[in-house]
């Protein structure tokens, strides 16, 4: 474990990565929602783009104090559970789980976007979905190989893509503020023709659109809180490094959002909302085209040096694609920890021999599949969905350490620690001012345009997961050991062997039943066929087997139920006896011939096991099929083994 620990350089694009890649969508989102009013509206995009930087500024600033609180990993989760109570904790880690999916669809669909501007990938246009699946499962592969192998894949298009903004805004405004050339954006052309329904820009409709924009924007928030959730990935020491990480992503983050929302209003750069408001020229209503902001800014920007065109491009449609990794480093731990707490199924709580969690990076592969198929990879669509689940977390977090400072307070007597912690509870006071503000704005906002469905899915895993727990304390108590458990030993031991024909797997229960050494010994067999019956006791007879043969008739020749009542007529006769059923058993090397045998077998077993007092027992006999089956494993155990060594 401690060779998987990221130092900051490489922990910052695997944590990062999401809140930096919204560069690429946030003041997309932004421009398509103000082009609802017009070109109007447009004159508000640098405003909307410092009010998201400030909240940005503020929450990392709140979260590095989290960070110090709470370094074990647990995050908002922690935080609300320990202050606020399980429900305020199961709110928040229903919230995340539905953010991070969320997160995986929204950069992975942003990123075959992205893509289509290049020429040689228009192929794209149209298989946007089936595109954006495939990423998702290769992101998934990546992620399964483990934290340190998949940090180091991911630490260099994350700093390209840093870059390339950085480059590409620094040269844009050099070009346009001291050599005063007259860089125009593509779509710098048209004219846009708004929504009616916001198309007088004034009262409600512009606070209700201006509003609707700055909650689009605050996209660009989501991923910080994945540092405080991947604390324990960090080096020592874990805390200081991930608080310094912060810092960098907050100042980061916040120069290439403004950078990019500043340069598009230069280059008088626009983007429609397709079907609700309309590219014009002369008048007129025309079909375009269009690219993403980052491919437009790019394309003029460069417009002298096509390479760096195509390496912002690609280091932007790269890194979107890599900002799941953000959401495939939070889910896993976060499902960890609730299936710890048993909240979750406990499969998510153990680690793969890569050390990452493998089941919970599988579960987040399908869900965000399943999103991109329904909504067709639609960056527009999902984004509605976004954000309500990252600022729910975000103010909950914030109001349980406001709890945290004001409950150490009490007890803290050293004056410099005492100012530290004011000092800090006015920071997330601050916080949950802003968070909170901010929620309220986009549920108002956003929900009828999707977010209910985002609401809906939390409020769906808040109750699943109280099932969860309810049922895992329900198995406790019921299996729980006290001086009062019985330990009385049945009285007899009584053994049944089913039979179906005399052959070597009959002949091999037989012998594993004898070696038991039960009270008493019988072998059944279920009358379907007259004739093979007969020939079965003939047999049977023939061989000169110590065990006695019973044959139980059937008239409507069904074999379940008449062994079923046999079994509980031998119990009912003798209560405190135990009856241990011997079933052969074939073993099959391949999956089809599993469905060829073994299915009355199997129906069998799941109807004993319901029956009190009665064991099951299979016999396996190897089929030569097995074998291979058997080369397998040992190939798999062998290439493991190697695996751990290596490691050690």
């Amino acid at each position: 474990m401690g060779e998987t620990l990221l130092p900051k350089r490489i922990a910052l694009p695997v944590f990062a990565s999401d809140a930096l890649s919204s560069v690429a969508y946030a003041p997309d989102e932004i421009l398509l929602t103000l082009s609802l009013a017009g070109l109007a509206a447009y004159s508000f995009s640098w405003k909307i783009a410092i009010a998201v930087a400030v909240v940005m500024l503020v929450v990392v600033a709140s979260y590095r104090q989290n960070v110090h609180a709470y370094p074990s990993g647990g995050g908002d989760y922690e935080v609300a559970t320990t202050n606020l109570g399980s429900n305020a904790g199961l709110t928040v880690g229903s919230a995340l789980l539905v953010d991070y999916v969320l997160t995986v669809a929204v950069s992975i669909s942003s990123g075959v976007q992205n893509a289509k501007s290049v020429p040689l990938l228009h192929f794209l246009d149209g298989h946007e979905a089936l595109a954006a699946s495939i990423a998702v499962v290769v992101l998934m592969a990546l992620n399964l190989r483990g934290v340190r192998e998949s940090g180091g894949l991911f630490a260099v298009p994350t700093y390209c893509f840093m870059f390339g903004i950085i480059a590409m805004v620094l040269y844009g405004l050099f070009r346009i503020l001291v050599l005063n050339e007259p860089l125009l954006a593509e779509s710098a052309q048209y004219g846009i023709e708004p929504d009616p329904q916001y198309a007088a820009f004034t009262g409600f409709a512009m606070v209700a659109l201006l509003a609707r924009t700055f909650s689009s924007g605050c996209a660009a928030l989501t991923g910080v809180e994945a540092i405080s959730n991947g604390v324990p990935a960090f080096r020592k020491p874990k805390s200081k490094n991930a608080a310094t990480t912060l810092a960098l992503l907050g100042g980061v983050a916040v120069t290439m959002v403004i950078g990019v929302v500043v340069l598009a209003h230069l280059t008088q750069l626009k983007l429609i909302d397709a079907g609700r408001s309309y590219y014009t020229l002369n008048g007129e209503r025309v079909d375009v085209v269009e690219k993403t902001g980052i491919a437009q800014l790019a394309d003029i920007v460069f417009s002298g040096f096509r390479p760096g065109f195509y390496f912002v491009i690609a280091a932007t449609f790269i890194i979107l694609f890599l900002a799941a990794n953000t959401a495939f480093n939070g889910f896993p731990v976060l499902g960890s920890i609730l299936a710890r707490d048993g909240y979750l199924p406990r499969q998510l709580h153990t680690r793969g021999d890569r050390l990452a969690y493998s089941n919970g990076i599988l579960v987040l592969a399908v869900m965000a599949i399943v999103l991109i198929v329904a909504f067709k990879a639609d960056v527009t669509s999902l984004i509605q969905l976004y954000v309500v689940g990252v600022f729910v977390s975000f103010t909950v977090s914030q109001l349980g350490m406001l709890r945290h400072w004001t409950r150490l307070l009490k007890n803290e007597t050293n004056t410099a620690s005492r100012r530290r912690m004011r000092q800090s509870r006015v920071i997330n006071a601050i916080g949950l001012t802003m968070t909170g503000t901010v929620l309220v704005i986009v549920l108002l906002s956003k929900f009828l345009q999707g977010a209910y469905i985002a609401i809906i899915a939390m409020a769906a895993i808040f109750i699943l997961m109280k099932a969860i727990r309810r049922h895992y304390d329900s198995v406790a108590e019921e299996t729980a050991w006290d001086e009062n458990t019985d330990r009385m030993l049945p009285s007899r031991v009584r053994a049944i062997v089913l039979v179906s024909k005399l052959h070597r797997p009959t002949l091999r229960a037989l012998a594993f039943a004898k070696a038991a050494r039960p009270s008493s010994l019988e072998a059944l067999t279920v009358d379907v066929d007259e004739e093979e019956t007969k020939r079965l006791v003939e047999h049977w007879e023939a061989a000169g087997l110590s065990v006695p043969l019973k044959v139980v008739a059937s008239p409507y020749r069904e074999v379940t139920n008449p062994i079923l009542d046999y079994v509980k007529n031998v119990r009912t006769e003798s209560p405190r006896d135990v009856v241990t059923v011997y079933i052969p058993e074939y073993v099959v090397g391949h999956w089809w011939e599993q469905i060829l045998h073994n299915q009355s077998a199997l129906r069998l077993k799941g109807r004993l096991l319901f029956t009190p007092g009665v064991m099951v027992t299979s016999v396996p006999y190897l089929l030569a099929s097995s074998g291979k089956a058997k080369e397998r494993l040992e190939r798999e155990s062998v290439s493991g083994n190697a695996r751990r060594i290596r490691r050690g």
